[in-house]
């Protein structure tokens, strides 16, 4: 297929695990991609594994998200380069890490906020204000959440609300900017299968794929399918969405559901 020939993307967070299959799918498929990940460092090397691929048409540039001047920065390269964007994925995020509660930071929590929250944010009213609005086809926007928006987890508190924020960020903007013609969907992942899952313990793992009626992980292929889907035409009546991608781990109640 090639749904996005001649179709400019972006995806924030392109450097690393899910965001270089999400890259390569929208390459693979026709797309000039820029990408972006959050130092020279790890872009640089994000660029260097999509080669590897072979994947054509990439272009790489650093953005921390977080930083106003950064993303404007980022949208000054695209308006120069390529005129137009037509897909925006808000893909970049801030995992956080372990900790109770009582031991987390108000500056942490603002840590992982402004990645997750404040960065998507800002990247979308760049996309919308600079490119969207300005041309015949408006656009899409599609974001990375998490099925932790709906079913936490323990010591996650931070991450946990910054991804029950873009949710409902997701609805919002779908009601201001589906009158303007521009869809906004998010795809909600459970376990994926990247280089923090790759260290786990295999008890940890084989516990985990338990808690899944398919009993397994996601591989970033699999998101990054269900992201093509959500800013591809064949979504066109679909905005306001989260699609959870997460091999049916939300719908259990308990973890005493599962046979064992």
């Amino acid at each position: 297929m090639n749904r996005f020939s001649g179709k400019i993307v972006l995806v924030t967070g392109g450097s690393r695990n899910t965001g270089l299959d999400i890259v390569q799918k929208f390459a693979d498929e026709g797309a000039k991609v820029f990408m972006c990940g959050s130092s020279p460092e790890s872009t640089a090397a994000g660029a260097a594994s999509l080669k590897e691929r072979g994947c054509t048409g990439i272009r790489s540039i650093p953005c921390n998200v977080s930083d106003l001047t950064q993303v404007k920065n980022l949208f000054d390269v695209i308006e120069k380069e390529a005129g137009r964007l037509d897909i925006l994925v808000n893909n970049a995020a801030h995992q956080g890490i372990g900790k109770p509660f009582t031991e987390m930071s108000p500056d942490y929590l603002m840590e992982v906020l402004g990645v997750n929250v404040r960065g998507g944010f800002q990247v979308t009213q760049q996309a919308v204000n600079r490119f969207f609005l300005k041309q015949p086809e408006r656009g899409v926007v599609v974001f990375l959440s998490s099925n932790t928006a709906m079913r936490a987890i323990r010591n996650r508190t931070a991450y946990c609300a910054s991804k029950g924020a873009i949710n409902s960020m997701v609805r919002a903007l779908a009601l201001d900017l589906g009158p303007l013609g521009i869809r906004v969907n998010a795809c909600a992942p459970g376990y994926i299968y990247t280089e923090r899952w790759d260290r786990l313990p295999e008890e940890i793992k084989e516990r985990r794929r338990l808690n899944c009626p398919l009993r397994k992980e996601a591989s970033g292929r699999d998101i990054a399918n269900v992201v093509a889907f959500l800013a591809s035409e064949d979504s066109s009546n679909m905005t306001g969405e989260i699609v959870t991608c997460d091999a049916g781990c939300s719908c259990q109640h308990m973890p005493e559901d599962v046979d064992r």
